[in-house]
Protein backbone atom coordinates (compact mmCIF):
# COMPACT_ATOMS: atom_id res chain seq x y z
CA UNK A 1 0.00 0.00 0.00
CA UNK A 2 2.91 2.28 0.41
CA UNK A 3 4.21 2.01 -3.54
CA UNK A 4 0.15 3.19 -4.20
CA UNK A 5 -0.10 5.90 -1.64
CA UNK A 6 3.55 7.12 -3.35
CA UNK A 7 1.75 6.67 -6.58
CA UNK A 8 -1.16 8.84 -5.75
CA UNK A 9 1.11 11.41 -3.64
CA UNK A 10 3.66 11.97 -6.47
CA UNK A 11 0.53 12.70 -8.89
CA UNK A 12 0.68 9.36 -11.17
CA UNK A 13 -2.39 7.37 -12.00
CA UNK A 14 -2.68 4.00 -10.85
CA UNK A 15 -3.08 0.91 -12.76
CA UNK A 16 -6.69 -0.67 -13.12
CA UNK A 17 -5.31 -3.01 -10.94
CA UNK A 18 -3.93 -1.04 -8.46
CA UNK A 19 -7.29 0.84 -8.13
CA UNK A 20 -9.16 -2.94 -7.79
CA UNK A 21 -6.63 -3.76 -5.12
CA UNK A 22 -7.44 -0.62 -2.76
CA UNK A 23 -10.96 -1.48 -2.91
CA UNK A 24 -10.30 -5.34 -1.28
CA UNK A 25 -7.88 -3.73 0.83
CA UNK A 26 -10.57 -2.23 2.57
CA UNK A 27 -13.22 -4.19 2.86
CA UNK A 28 -10.56 -7.04 4.15
CA UNK A 29 -8.89 -4.44 6.28
CA UNK A 30 -5.35 -4.71 4.98
CA UNK A 31 -5.56 -0.82 5.24
CA UNK A 32 -5.88 1.14 8.62
CA UNK A 33 -8.18 4.56 8.56
CA UNK A 34 -5.59 7.04 8.38
CA UNK A 35 -4.32 5.60 5.35
CA UNK A 36 -8.04 5.25 3.48
CA UNK A 37 -8.29 8.72 4.33
CA UNK A 38 -4.84 9.67 2.68
CA UNK A 39 -5.98 7.47 -0.68
CA UNK A 40 -9.75 9.53 -0.29
CA UNK A 41 -8.25 12.97 -0.08
CA UNK A 42 -5.26 12.55 -2.59
CA UNK A 43 -7.22 10.93 -5.24
CA UNK A 44 -10.03 13.95 -4.56
CA UNK A 45 -6.77 16.22 -4.99
CA UNK A 46 -5.46 14.88 -8.21
CA UNK A 47 -9.08 13.66 -9.82
CA UNK A 48 -9.59 10.10 -11.50
CA UNK A 49 -8.56 8.63 -14.33
CA UNK A 50 -10.57 6.42 -16.10
CA UNK A 51 -8.86 3.09 -15.60
CA UNK A 52 -9.02 4.35 -11.78
CA UNK A 53 -12.79 4.40 -12.10
CA UNK A 54 -13.02 0.99 -13.71
CA UNK A 55 -10.48 -0.66 -11.13
CA UNK A 56 -13.10 0.96 -8.02
CA UNK A 57 -16.37 -0.03 -9.57
CA UNK A 58 -15.43 -3.63 -10.78
CA UNK A 59 -14.17 -4.34 -7.41
CA UNK A 60 -17.19 -2.93 -5.82
CA UNK A 61 -19.64 -4.90 -7.96
CA UNK A 62 -17.49 -8.02 -7.26
CA UNK A 63 -17.87 -7.56 -3.85
CA UNK A 64 -21.15 -6.03 -3.32
CA UNK A 65 -24.57 -8.46 -2.07
CA UNK A 66 -25.57 -10.44 -4.99
CA UNK A 67 -29.04 -10.08 -5.75
CA UNK A 68 -31.43 -11.51 -8.35
CA UNK A 69 -33.47 -9.03 -9.96
CA UNK A 70 -34.68 -8.15 -13.39
CA UNK A 71 -33.50 -4.84 -14.17
CA UNK A 72 -33.65 -4.70 -18.47
CA UNK A 73 -36.49 -2.67 -18.05
CA UNK A 74 -35.67 -0.73 -15.16
CA UNK A 75 -33.83 2.71 -14.57
CA UNK A 76 -31.70 4.07 -12.04
CA UNK A 77 -31.90 7.74 -11.31
CA UNK A 78 -28.56 8.88 -8.84
CA UNK A 79 -26.34 11.83 -9.44
CA UNK A 80 -22.93 11.48 -7.70
CA UNK A 81 -23.41 14.53 -5.57
CA UNK A 82 -20.44 16.48 -4.29
CA UNK A 83 -21.70 19.27 -5.73
CA UNK A 84 -22.30 21.36 -2.59
CA UNK A 85 -25.63 22.78 -3.59
CA UNK A 86 -28.00 21.78 -1.23
CA UNK A 87 -30.85 21.16 -3.64
CA UNK A 88 -33.66 19.45 -2.89
CA UNK A 89 -33.79 15.56 -3.57
CA UNK A 90 -34.64 15.97 -7.65
CA UNK A 91 -33.31 12.59 -8.67
CA UNK A 92 -35.52 11.02 -5.65
CA UNK A 93 -38.45 13.18 -6.69
CA UNK A 94 -37.99 12.37 -9.94
CA UNK A 95 -38.05 8.76 -9.36
CA UNK A 96 -41.29 8.92 -7.45
CA UNK A 97 -42.73 10.38 -10.55
CA UNK A 98 -41.46 7.73 -13.12
CA UNK A 99 -42.88 5.24 -11.12
CA UNK A 100 -46.02 6.57 -10.84
CA UNK A 101 -46.29 7.32 -14.52
CA UNK A 102 -45.36 3.34 -14.98
CA UNK A 103 -41.91 2.77 -15.42
CA UNK A 104 -39.93 0.31 -13.38
CA UNK A 105 -37.09 2.37 -11.29
CA UNK A 106 -34.56 0.35 -8.77
CA UNK A 107 -33.07 3.37 -7.83
CA UNK A 108 -29.54 3.28 -5.64
CA UNK A 109 -28.67 5.92 -3.07
CA UNK A 110 -27.51 6.40 0.32
CA UNK A 111 -27.00 8.95 3.25
CA UNK A 112 -25.47 12.52 2.52
CA UNK A 113 -22.00 13.14 3.31
CA UNK A 114 -20.98 16.30 1.78
CA UNK A 115 -24.51 17.66 1.29
CA UNK A 116 -27.54 17.68 4.84
CA UNK A 117 -30.02 15.09 3.07
CA UNK A 118 -28.84 12.47 0.58
CA UNK A 119 -31.72 10.12 -1.08
CA UNK A 120 -31.46 7.78 2.10
CA UNK A 121 -31.57 10.04 4.83
CA UNK A 122 -35.20 11.49 2.90
CA UNK A 123 -36.80 8.29 2.61
CA UNK A 124 -36.02 7.28 6.14
CA UNK A 125 -38.07 10.80 6.86
CA UNK A 126 -40.74 9.69 5.24
CA UNK A 127 -40.64 6.05 7.17
CA UNK A 128 -39.34 3.59 4.10
CA UNK A 129 -37.83 0.85 5.31
CA UNK A 130 -34.55 -0.27 3.58
CA UNK A 131 -34.01 -3.73 2.95
CA UNK A 132 -31.68 -6.25 1.21
CA UNK A 133 -34.26 -8.99 0.96
CA UNK A 134 -34.60 -10.18 -2.57
CA UNK A 135 -38.30 -11.05 -2.22
CA UNK A 136 -39.39 -8.23 -0.18
CA UNK A 137 -37.28 -5.85 -3.37
CA UNK A 138 -38.98 -7.69 -5.72
CA UNK A 139 -41.78 -7.54 -4.12
CA UNK A 140 -41.93 -3.90 -4.09
CA UNK A 141 -41.16 -3.57 -7.57
CA UNK A 142 -43.63 -5.45 -8.97
CA UNK A 143 -46.57 -3.76 -6.63
CA UNK A 144 -45.35 0.11 -6.60
CA UNK A 145 -42.83 0.19 -9.47
CA UNK A 146 -39.83 1.17 -7.16
CA UNK A 147 -37.65 -0.27 -4.72
CA UNK A 148 -34.78 1.36 -3.36
CA UNK A 149 -31.08 0.06 -3.08
CA UNK A 150 -29.87 1.84 0.33
CA UNK A 151 -25.77 1.26 -1.12
CA UNK A 152 -24.22 -0.13 2.67
CA UNK A 153 -26.72 -2.61 2.93
CA UNK A 154 -25.58 -4.22 -0.41
CA UNK A 155 -21.49 -2.36 -0.47
CA UNK A 156 -19.41 -3.59 2.88
CA UNK A 157 -16.78 -1.50 1.77
CA UNK A 158 -18.98 1.64 1.64
CA UNK A 159 -20.23 0.63 5.00
CA UNK A 160 -16.20 0.98 6.26
CA UNK A 161 -15.66 3.66 5.02
CA UNK A 162 -19.28 5.49 5.90
CA UNK A 163 -18.24 6.95 9.02
CA UNK A 164 -14.52 8.42 7.02
CA UNK A 165 -16.44 10.59 4.23
CA UNK A 166 -18.71 11.84 6.90
CA UNK A 167 -15.82 13.02 9.34
CA UNK A 168 -14.29 14.29 6.31
CA UNK A 169 -17.28 16.00 4.88
CA UNK A 170 -16.23 16.58 1.46
CA UNK A 171 -16.69 14.92 -1.82
CA UNK A 172 -14.46 12.08 -2.50
CA UNK A 173 -13.79 9.12 -5.25
CA UNK A 174 -16.75 7.44 -4.00
CA UNK A 175 -18.93 10.12 -5.03
CA UNK A 176 -18.01 9.69 -8.43
CA UNK A 177 -18.56 5.57 -8.26
CA UNK A 178 -22.01 5.80 -6.59
CA UNK A 179 -24.53 5.85 -10.05
CA UNK A 180 -21.89 3.32 -11.43
CA UNK A 181 -22.14 0.25 -8.81
CA UNK A 182 -25.91 -0.06 -8.42
CA UNK A 183 -25.96 -3.69 -7.95
CA UNK A 184 -28.50 -4.94 -10.39
CA UNK A 185 -27.04 -2.46 -13.41
CA UNK A 186 -30.42 -1.34 -14.57
CA UNK A 187 -30.63 -0.93 -18.34
CA UNK A 188 -31.62 2.90 -18.40
CA UNK A 189 -30.07 5.64 -16.33
CA UNK A 190 -30.25 8.95 -15.47
CA UNK A 191 -27.38 10.17 -13.42
CA UNK A 192 -25.20 13.55 -12.97
CA UNK A 193 -21.93 14.16 -12.05
CA UNK A 194 -20.07 17.40 -10.65
CA UNK A 195 -17.50 17.95 -13.16
CA UNK A 196 -17.76 17.89 -17.32
CA UNK A 197 -14.46 15.25 -17.39
CA UNK A 198 -16.52 12.79 -14.88
CA UNK A 199 -19.13 12.87 -17.56
CA UNK A 200 -17.01 12.27 -20.44
CA UNK A 201 -15.97 9.09 -17.87
CA UNK A 202 -19.11 8.03 -17.16
CA UNK A 203 -20.25 8.05 -20.79
CA UNK A 204 -17.04 6.42 -22.11
CA UNK A 205 -17.93 3.34 -19.35
CA UNK A 206 -22.26 3.34 -20.40
CA UNK A 207 -22.40 3.56 -23.64
CA UNK A 208 -21.62 -0.30 -23.96
CA UNK A 209 -23.40 -1.13 -20.97
CA UNK A 210 -27.11 0.51 -21.04
CA UNK A 211 -30.20 0.75 -23.70
CA UNK A 212 -30.88 4.40 -22.98
CA UNK A 213 -29.06 7.08 -20.54
CA UNK A 214 -28.43 10.35 -20.27
CA UNK A 215 -25.50 12.25 -18.15
CA UNK A 216 -26.34 16.04 -16.88
CA UNK A 217 -23.36 18.35 -16.56
CA UNK A 218 -24.63 21.60 -15.01
CA UNK A 219 -22.14 24.17 -16.28
CA UNK A 220 -22.70 26.36 -13.30
CA UNK A 221 -21.50 22.93 -11.53
CA UNK A 222 -24.71 21.36 -10.62
CA UNK A 223 -25.12 17.68 -10.63
CA UNK A 224 -28.13 17.60 -11.36
CA UNK A 225 -30.44 19.38 -14.50
CA UNK A 226 -31.55 22.62 -12.05
CA UNK A 227 -32.58 24.91 -15.70
CA UNK A 228 -30.44 27.42 -13.14
CA UNK A 229 -28.02 27.92 -16.68
CA UNK A 230 -26.71 25.76 -19.39
CA UNK A 231 -26.46 21.89 -19.10
CA UNK A 232 -24.75 19.65 -21.01
CA UNK A 233 -26.49 16.59 -22.27
CA UNK A 234 -24.14 13.59 -22.82
CA UNK A 235 -25.70 10.28 -24.34
CA UNK A 236 -25.29 7.64 -26.72
CA UNK A 237 -26.94 9.56 -29.58
CA UNK A 238 -26.96 12.97 -28.42
CA UNK A 239 -24.67 15.69 -26.84
CA UNK A 240 -26.32 19.06 -26.42
CA UNK A 241 -26.95 21.78 -23.81
CA UNK A 242 -30.39 22.38 -22.62
CA UNK A 243 -31.60 25.36 -20.50
CA UNK A 244 -34.49 27.18 -19.09
CA UNK A 245 -35.18 28.42 -22.28
CA UNK A 246 -35.62 25.04 -24.71
CA UNK A 247 -38.68 24.78 -22.30
CA UNK A 248 -39.75 28.35 -23.19
CA UNK A 249 -38.65 28.90 -19.34
CA UNK A 250 -36.69 32.15 -17.54
CA UNK A 251 -33.69 30.59 -15.55
CA UNK A 252 -34.75 29.46 -11.59
CA UNK A 253 -32.81 31.49 -8.95
CA UNK A 254 -30.92 28.59 -7.59
CA UNK A 255 -32.27 29.53 -3.93
CA UNK A 256 -35.88 28.58 -5.53
CA UNK A 257 -34.31 24.74 -5.44
CA UNK A 258 -32.60 24.94 -1.78
CA UNK A 259 -33.68 21.83 0.20
CA UNK A 260 -34.13 23.50 3.51
CA UNK A 261 -32.34 23.34 6.75
CA UNK A 262 -33.28 19.74 8.05
CA UNK A 263 -34.10 16.70 6.64
CA UNK A 264 -37.99 17.11 7.36
CA UNK A 265 -37.93 20.31 4.99
CA UNK A 266 -36.27 18.42 2.63
CA UNK A 267 -38.90 15.56 2.95
CA UNK A 268 -41.79 18.40 3.20
CA UNK A 269 -40.75 19.65 -0.53
CA UNK A 270 -40.44 15.84 -1.87
CA UNK A 271 -44.08 15.50 -0.22
CA UNK A 272 -45.66 18.50 -1.66
CA UNK A 273 -44.57 18.25 -4.85
CA UNK A 274 -45.50 14.63 -5.92
CA UNK A 275 -49.08 15.92 -4.29
CA UNK A 276 -49.49 18.84 -6.87
CA UNK A 277 -48.05 21.53 -4.16
CA UNK A 278 -44.76 22.44 -4.96
CA UNK A 279 -43.48 25.63 -5.99
CA UNK A 280 -43.61 26.46 -10.26
CA UNK A 281 -39.48 25.98 -10.16
CA UNK A 282 -39.73 22.69 -8.38
CA UNK A 283 -42.00 21.36 -10.72
CA UNK A 284 -40.30 22.70 -13.47
CA UNK A 285 -36.64 21.00 -12.95
CA UNK A 286 -38.66 17.76 -11.87
CA UNK A 287 -40.44 18.31 -15.14
CA UNK A 288 -36.98 18.53 -16.81
CA UNK A 289 -35.36 15.77 -15.54
CA UNK A 290 -38.41 13.38 -15.98
CA UNK A 291 -38.18 14.36 -19.67
CA UNK A 292 -34.75 13.20 -19.86
CA UNK A 293 -35.51 10.23 -17.93
CA UNK A 294 -38.51 9.04 -20.34
CA UNK A 295 -35.82 10.11 -23.41
CA UNK A 296 -33.69 7.48 -22.13
CA UNK A 297 -36.40 5.20 -23.27
CA UNK A 298 -37.87 6.96 -26.30
CA UNK A 299 -34.38 8.84 -27.73
CA UNK A 300 -36.57 9.94 -30.83
CA UNK A 301 -39.19 11.77 -28.59
CA UNK A 302 -39.39 15.72 -28.26
CA UNK A 303 -37.90 16.82 -25.50
CA UNK A 304 -40.65 20.35 -25.29
CA UNK A 305 -43.37 17.04 -25.63
CA UNK A 306 -42.04 15.36 -22.43
CA UNK A 307 -41.63 18.14 -20.28
CA UNK A 308 -45.23 18.90 -21.21
CA UNK A 309 -46.67 15.81 -20.61
CA UNK A 310 -44.41 15.44 -17.13
CA UNK A 311 -45.29 18.90 -15.80
CA UNK A 312 -49.24 18.04 -16.36
CA UNK A 313 -48.66 14.42 -14.81
CA UNK A 314 -46.88 16.40 -11.95
CA UNK A 315 -49.48 18.81 -11.23
CA UNK A 316 -52.38 16.59 -11.24
CA UNK A 317 -50.68 15.05 -7.79
CA UNK A 318 -51.26 11.93 -9.21
CA UNK A 319 -47.76 10.22 -8.05
CA UNK A 320 -48.62 11.38 -4.21
CA UNK A 321 -51.85 9.67 -4.43
CA UNK A 322 -50.13 6.71 -5.65
CA UNK A 323 -47.40 6.67 -2.92
CA UNK A 324 -48.02 8.60 0.34
CA UNK A 325 -50.19 5.57 2.08
CA UNK A 326 -47.11 3.87 2.33
CA UNK A 327 -45.32 7.01 3.96
CA UNK A 328 -45.76 9.05 6.98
Amino acid sequence: MKHTLNKIIERQPLLFSEAKEIIYAIAEERINDSQIVAVLVGLQMRGLQLEEIKGFREALLELCLPIDMDGSDAIDLCGTGGDSKNTFNISTTTSFVLAAMGHKVIKHGNYGVSSLCGSSNVLEELGFLFTNDTDTLNKQLDQTNICFLHAPLFHPTLMKVGPLRKNLGIRTFFNSLGPLVNPVQPKYQLTGTFNLELAKIYQHILKDERKGYRIVYGMDVYDEFTLTDQTRILGGDVDEYLSASSFGLDPINPIDLYSGESVQEAANILRNVLSGKGTDSQNHVIAANTALALQCYKPEENIKDLFSTSINFIKSGEAGRTYFPNFK
